[in-house]
C-alpha cells in the first residue's frame, strides 16, 4: 500500500524532475516557505522605515516557518479564497498570537494576497533558477572539454538527415556549449535584479500601507523607500511599478525556461540520434540497469537523452501559456493570474530536471571516435565534392563545374567506384586535375574548413569572456 497521501505528486508521470534538487526547491513546502518569508520580510522592511514595531517584526519573523503550518489545511481552505494566501494569514496570525498576541496584529499589514504570491513566486524562482544555473554552468564546462578532447575528430556533417560536408565531433560540442551557456547567460541575468518583489497593495496604489503607517502615528511611508527596503529584505529586486497586472515578471522566467530546455533538447536529439545501433557514435554514459528494455533483454535505451528532450518539448508550450497570461484584465484577474501558478512551477520543475540531467550526460558522454570516421568513410570522397567546384569554377564557371561533379557524383554512386577515379577520367575534369591533387582534394580529412580554429576560438572565448 502506497506511503504517500492521497493526491501527492511525487513525480510519477514526470522522471526527468522526480528526485532532483529542484523538486524540493519548487514543492509545496517550498512555495508556502517562500510566502512566509515574504509575510516576513514585509514586516522587517515596514519596521526598518519604524511604521511597525520592531519586537513585531521579530515575532513573525520566527513564526513564519513552514513546518507550524497544516499544509493540507491551507490548500483546502484555498477552495474557499482562490489563492492560499488568505489561509496563510489566518495561520501566520494564529501562530503568532501564541507568542505575542500584540504582533498579530501586525501580520499582512497593508497587504494584498498578490503581494504575497507573487513575491514568494519569484523566491521561489531564484532559487530554484540558482540551481538551474549551476547546472548549465557544469553543463558547459563539460562540453568545453569534450570540444577540446575532439577538437579534429572527423565525422560527417548531416543535412536532412543526410551526409554533407566533414565536421569535426569537436565543432559539435563546442556548438552544444555555446548555447548551454547562451541559457546560463539567460538565467544569470533574471537573477540579476529581473526578478521583483511585488508589492502594490489591494490595486496597486499602496494605499493599505499608508494608511496604516497614518493610522498607526508612524512615520509618514514612502512608497519607493518601501518596495526598496522590502527587496532588500527578500534579495529580490525592487519593482519600478506595482506588477499584479503587468505580467512581465513571470513571462521573462517563461522564455528563459523555455530557452534552457530548448539548448539542452537540442543537445538530447544529437546524442539520441547519433547513439542509433547502426550510427553509434556516440553513447550515454554506462551505469548498471539503466535503459533496460520490459520486453527485450538486448536493449539499453537512451534514458538520460530521453528525460531531457520530453522536457524541452512540454516548457515551450507552458512557456507560451505564460506568456499568453501577460494579457490580464483590470488591475487584477479573476483566473489570468491564478493559471500561472503551476505552469510556472512545472517549467521550473521539468527545466531544473533537464539541467540536473545534462550535467551527467555530458560529463559522462562515450565518444565513438573510431566509428565517426568509419561513418564518414562511407560517403568519403562525395563529402568534398563541394571542394572540386570551387577549385574547377574558375576555369569551367561555377555552374559548369557543380553539373560535372554532379553527374560525376551521380556515376561513382551508381557503378560504386571511387569519385577519384571518375574524375580523372572526365575529359573535362582529368587533364585539369592530375590524380595525386584530386587524391588530396578528395580527402575529406583535409576538408573541415574552419572548424579547427572555431573551437579554438569558441574555446578561447570561455576563458577569457
Amino acid at each position: 500500500m502506497s506511503a504517500h497521501p492521497a493526491g501527492l505528486d511525487s513525480g510519477l508521470l514526470s522522471p526527468v524532475r522526480a528526485g532532483t534538487p529542484v523538486e524540493r526547491a519548487v514543492g509545496d513546502e517550498a512555495w508556502l516557505q517562500a510566502m512566509l518569508d515574504a509575510e516576513a520580510a514585509l514586516a522587517r522592511a515596514q519596521a526598518g522605515l519604524g511604521t511597525l514595531p520592531a519586537w513585531a517584526a521579530a515575532a513573525i519573523t520566527r513564526a513564519a516557518r513552514a513546518e507550524r503550518i497544516d499544509l493540507r489545511r491551507l490548500a483546502v481552505a484555498a477552495r474557499e479564497s482562490a489563492n492560499p494566501v488568505v489561509g496563510l494569514v489566518r495561520a501566520l496570525t494564529a501562530v503568532v498570537a501564541e507568542e505575542n498576541p500584540e504582533a498579530a496584529d501586525y501580520v499582512h499589514r497593508g497587504s494584498t494576497s498578490q503581494d504575497i504570491f507573487d513575491t514568494g513566486a519569484m523566491l521561489v524562482c531564484d532559487r530554484a533558477l540558482r540551481l538551474v544555473h549551476a547546472d548549465l554552468l557544469r553543463t558547459a564546462a563539460a562540453l568545453d572539454r569534450l570540444a577540446a578532447r575532439h577538437r579534429d575528430t572527423l565525422m560527417a556533417g548531416r543535412t536532412l538527415t543526410l551526409h554533407a560536408v566533414p565536421i569535426t565531433f569537436g565543432l559539435k560540442a563546442a556548438g552544444w556549449g555555446l548555447l548551454v551557456r547562451e541559457a546560463a547567460d539567460r538565467v544569470a541575468r533574471l537573477l540579476d535584479g529581473r526578478l521583483p518583489v511585488s508589492l502594490g497593495g489591494a490595486a496597486g496604489t499602496l494605499a493599505g500601507y499608508l494608511e496604516y503607517s497614518a493610522v498607526d502615528g508612524a512615520p509618514a511611508a514612502d512608497a519607493a523607500a518601501l518596495s526598496k527596503a522590502f527587496a532588500a529584505e527578500t534579495g529580490l529586486a525592487s519593482a519600478p511599478l506595482p506588477w499584479h497586472a503587468l505580467r512581465s515578471p513571470v513571462a521573462d522566467a517563461a522564455a528563459a525556461l523555455a530557452f534552457v530546455t530548448g539548448a539542452l533538447g537540442k543537445i538530447a536529439v544529437d546524442v539520441q540520434s547519433m547513439g542509433r545501433t547502426e550510427v553509434g557514435e556516440v553513447a550515454e554514459p554506462p551505469v548498471a540497469g539503466r535503459g533496460a528494455s520490459s520486453a527485450m533483454p538486448h536493449k539499453r535505451n537512451p534514458v538520460l537523452t530521453t528525460l531531457i528532450r520530453s522536457a524541452a518539448l512540454q516548457v515551450p508550450a507552458l512557456s507560451g501559456a505564460l506568456t499568453q497570461c501577460l494579457v490580464t484584465e483590470d488591475e487584477r484577474s479573476g483566473g489570468v493570474w491564478h493559471a500561472e501558478w503551476l505552469l510556472l512551477r512545472e517549467c521550473l520543475r521539468l527545466a531544473g530536471g533537464a539541467s540536473h540531467t545534462a550535467v551527467e550526460l555530458c560529463e559522462g558522454l562515450v565518444v565513438h571516435g573510431e566509428r565517426m570516421r568509419a561513418n564518414a568513410a562511407a560517403t568519403g570522397a562525395l563529402m568534398a565534392s563541394e571542394r572540386i567546384v570551387a577549385v574547377l569554377a574558375p576555369e569551367f564557371g561555377k555552374a559548369t563545374a557543380k553539373r560535372l561533379l554532379s553527374e560525376s557524383a551521380e556515376t561513382a554512386a551508381r557503378t560504386g567506384r571511387p569519385l577519384a577515379d571518375v574524375l580523372a577520367e572526365h575529359p573535362l575534369v582529368g587533364p585539369a586535375l592530375g590524380p595525386v591533387e584530386l587524391a588530396d582534394l578528395l580527402d575529406p580529412a583535409t576538408y573541415t574548413g574552419a572548424a579547427a580554429s572555431l573551437v579554438d576560438h569558441a574555446l578561447e572565448r570561455h576563458r577569457n569572456p
